[in-house]
């Protein structure tokens, strides 16, 4: 028998979705049943994800969301898609890896998914990926950006074949994305001095920073300033006055939480005489204006075109106004309804089966407008095909993590270049005395 953790706040969401309680040896499995009647068997796609707390419950919800909407259009070959869960608590402070694995294992073994989706959050991927492979069951992956799980599929394909990532970038993507979006900052402003302000939660900041600043000084910027601050600071005026001093004029952030309001406070009531550019969490909800008094003015953040409602694709706002009336918040992400709702239900459709191999073949050959990209691809290793990421980046199509700049009290979008000349957006500068003034 295998233990999990039971689901302790996922019942305030549930609104139409029937939660089925099946306790097998102390653990418990969240089953989806949609709103119409099922009947003969279904396929059954897993879910392992810390359910209870933000990350966990908002793929639970993608996915149950982009359940009800397949199988209201009469589900795939024939069959109505289930979802069911368990909870790996995988987004406390200290993971128990016998929790994760084991609520992973019943998944497979006695939930008997058919795919299973993980959040990642944990840095069990690996294992899990193992899991998998030892198991013959497809695998998507949402959080974890480490390149080894693709890197793995290219290696040692017949064993690692069953992985696909859907969530995030790889961290070289990623890392590719942050250098030349600073690229694109200084094409837009003629600024070269970089300043890195940062949370380092997971332990890898520090490294990133480093690598930034390598990838950098190959582009003539000057980095005059770096700083990893910790998660509770609440004071960020000694970091801004060392940034000031430092000459920066472009502030690269990385901020987590609700530490981003004071932090644009401070920015805002000291006139900053520096851009912000980077990843501000909370400056991209709807509500950060509101938050902030209005002082986010010409704050630019990195996201998904889902969370701020810009219409990327055709289906961008679809997926936005359906989440928001389901579950009565904005989205977090979208990579997760896109998998049940687009790509997994086009693979099956044009494999014609479930069989294993021939779903992960039609996988491989993916090429389908989704929430998030206008051509969602795997590439050769399973991983995301991203847009706009690095210097020969294949093009705007694809998969990509926008920045969007707060103007006149909206969100607009500021990064890649294509999509804000797209859009007809001019990037601004704060009313105070600045670099851009000279």
């Amino acid at each position: 028998m295998f233990n999990s953790k039971a689901l302790t706040k996922i019942q305030s969401v549930v609104v139409i979705a029937i939660i089925v309680f099946a306790s097998v040896g102390g653990g418990i499995a969240y089953v989806l049943l949609s709103g119409q009647e099922q009947s003969g068997e279904t396929i059954k796609i897993g879910v392992c994800a810390d359910l209870d707390s933000s990350f966990g419950k908002s793929i639970w919800q993608e996915a149950v969301l982009a359940a009800e909407q397949v199988n209201a259009e009469g589900g795939v070959l024939g069959r109505n898609f289930t979802i069911v869960a368990e909870d790996d608590d995988d987004e406390s402070p200290s993971v128990d890896i016998a929790t994760a694995t084991n609520a992973f294992t019943k998944l497979i073994t006695v939930d008997e998914a058919d795919y299973v989706i993980y959040s990642g959050a944990g840095g069990l991927s690996l294992t899990f990926q193992d899991i998998a492979a030892e198991h013959k069951i497809i695998l998507f992956g949402d959080l974890d950006a480490a390149d080894e799980l693709t890197q793995r599929v290219l290696d040692n394909y017949e064993k690692y074949k069953y992985y696909f990532r859907v969530g995030i970038p790889n961290a070289t993507s990623a890392n590719d994305g942050v250098t030349e979006s600073i690229r694109v900052i200084r094409d837009y402003t003629g600024f070269n001095k970089v300043a890195f302000v940062y949370h380092d939660p997971m332990g890898h900041q520090d490294d990133n920073v480093a690598r930034y600043t390598d990838t950098l000084l190959e582009y003539g910027f000057e980095v005059v300033y770096t700083a990893n601050v910790p998660l509770d600071t609440v004071d960020f005026s000694s970091y801004f006055a060392v940034a000031e001093a430092s000459g920066a004029e472009i502030l690269y952030s990385t901020i987590a939480g609700p530490a981003g309001v004071s932090f644009v406070k401070e920015y805002y009531d000291r006139q900053s005489p520096m851009v912000l550019w980077g990843l501000i969490s909370m400056a991209t909800r709807s509500n950060f204006w509101e938050l902030t008094e209005g002082k986010c003015e010409h704050v630019s953040s990195n996201t998904y075109p889902t969370v701020v409602g810009y219409p990327l694709t055709n289906k961008t706002l679809l997926f936005g106004d359906a989440y928001m009336e389901r579950w009565e918040e904005p989205p977090t992400s979208g990579a997760i309804y896109d998998l049940v709702r687009y790509i997994l239900p086009d693979a099956l459709k044009r494999a014609g089966t479930t069989e294993t191999d021939a779903v992960i073949k039609a996988l491989e050959t993916t090429s389908i407008e989704t929430s998030l990209a206008r051509r969602f691809v795997f590439t050769s290793s399973h991983d995301i095909m991203i847009g706009a990421a690095g210097p020969n980046r294949p093009g705007e199509d694809y998969f990509m993590v926008c920045i969007f700049q707060w103007q006149n009290g909206k969100l607009v979008p500021v990064y890649p270049k294509e999509i804000k000349e797209e859009a007809g957006v001019t990037y601004t500068y704060p009313d105070w005395s600045g670099p851009w003034n000279k």
